[in-house]
């Protein structure tokens, strides 16, 4: 008797333990790939217009470098796909060792390429096929770090581990807009030249942080024991999980709405609403500062929304963010237009909070739609379908909105006004899951 009770608060702590481990693991990792993945944004805005595509319309330049940063999204769902695969098969761990080697070569390759100067349109067609890389490792990541955090965590609390994954998004987006904003200091000819660069370099530095923690981490015993289940019932014949997937498209499709809305708005903010507050007068330097600072207190914001969802529910939560979002556009627009970097930090601090509330039961929200065998495959390709959705073209056609309207922010307005209500409707529609039970096979 002595001995079961010595044992039980150890096994106990150790789980717990475990747990924290693969929840840092899953932060770090999703910091990282986001740093390398966001980072394009600054600099599409603020870099690859006058470097990849010189010569042309201010405007033009600025769509054209937008479309490449939606390559990155296009090629996110082949992503989800491919790791979504071997991760149901094979398991989480090794594939998330994976997607980072690649988006940490993929993005140190990209402040290697030589500009139009040097290659002409060539270093437009390497800067597009390295993003593809980047989306499809991205597109990888992202389900196998939810996943991890989510079926080690205590099943009360899974809203708030998993949101620590969709919190190393800003994160990423701090440390990435840190890094460019201290080099964007430099005078216009060298930032242009070299100083964009080095942003891209330091990956290799965090690629290798990053490995170290991720082989530390555990396999999900959740899969494991769903692994065991399957193969007991079924002998040594294992369920294709993308079949399995779209043997019941419902759910992929509510996810794909139901979350695009919350990526169109996250992604307009380091992108379109950079270069139009710095285009209304206010220092690109401190614009880029202003949202770094930003997306710092939103990261605190976006856990406080996976913990309210593990109260209220996912779906309470999302809404309310989405409609207080719609209700702060103007406002959000006429602060960035002010010139003045307060008022710019405020318009994106306060953007940010409203978004954290979508954002952050969104990966508890996803994952749980699906069954444990096809669960890496459902919500990696389900979110990465949103994300293409909402954000892949999204910067270019609110940028195209606003140049061919004689620079109104009203069409834009309207746009992301009516991505936010479609989202509203499928979010509504979609059955809650914060009571899932997350060890069926199905």
């Amino acid at each position: 008797m002595s001995g079961h009770t010595t044992l039980a608060p150890a096994g106990t702590a150790a789980k717990r333990k475990e747990a924290r481990t693969v929840i840092l693991s899953s932060y770090l990792g999703s910091t990282i790939e986001f740093y390398d993945f966001l980072l394009y944004a600054t600099a599409a805005a603020v870099a690859f217009p006058k470097v990849f595509f010189a010569g042309t319309d201010e405007w033009v330049g600025v769509v054209a470098a937008y479309a490449t940063f939606a390559a990155g999204y296009v090629a996110r769902p082949l992503g989800g796909i491919i790791f979504g695969h071997f991760g149901d098969k094979v398991g989480r761990k090794g594939m998330l060792i994976i997607s980072m080697a690649m988006m940490g070569i993929a993005s140190t390759l990209i402040g290697l390429i030589p500009g139009a100067g040097v290659i002409g349109p060539w270093g437009a067609v390497i800067l597009v096929l390295l993003r593809v890389c980047q989306g499809i490792a991205v597109g990888g990541e992202w389900g196998g770090a939810a996943l991890m955090a989510l079926e080690h965590a205590d099943p009360r609390r899974r809203g708030f581990a998993a949101s620590f994954v969709n919190a190393g998004a800003p994160t990423g987006a701090v440390l990435g807009t840190l890094v460019m904003g201290a080099f964007s200091a430099l005078p216009q000819d060298a930032f242009l030249a070299w100083g964009w660069r080095v942003p891209f370099l330091l990956s290799f530095v965090l690629l290798i942080v990053g490995m170290f923690v991720r082989l530390r981490v555990s396999e999900s015993p959740i899969f494991a024991e769903a692994v065991a289940k399957e193969e007991a019932q079924a002998g040594a014949k294992r369920k294709i999980p993308l079949l399995e997937v779209l043997r019941r498209p419902k759910a992929l499709i509510m996810i794909m709405f139901a979350g695009a809305a919350g990526f169109g708005l996250q992604v307009v903010l380091p992108t379109f609403s950079v270069t139009y507050a710095v285009a209304k007068g206010a220092p690109q330097q401190g614009v880029l500062y202003a949202f770094a600072g930003a997306s710092a207190i939103s990261i605190v914001f976006v856990l406080l929304g996976g913990r309210l969802s593990d109260r209220f529910g996912r779906r309470p939560v999302m809404i309310a963010g989405l409609a207080l979002f719609i209700a702060y556009l103007f406002p959000m627009f006429g602060m960035l237009g002010s010139g003045n970097v307060g008022l710019v930090f405020v318009a994106f601090t306060v953007a940010l909070v409203l978004h954290s509330s979508l954002y952050g039961p969104l990966a508890a929200f996803v994952s749980e739609q699906f069954g444990t065998t096809s669960r890496y495959t459902g919500a990696a390709v389900g979110y990465q379908l949103a994300t293409l959705i909402g954000a892949g073209f999204t910067p270019g056609i609110i940028a195209g909105l606003y140049k061919d309207s004689g620079q109104s922010i009203v069409p834009v307005v309207v746009f992301l006004s009516v991505m936010a209500l479609v989202s509203i409707v499928f979010i509504a529609l979609t059955r809650e899951s914060k009571n899932n039970d997350l060890t069926t096979v199905r």
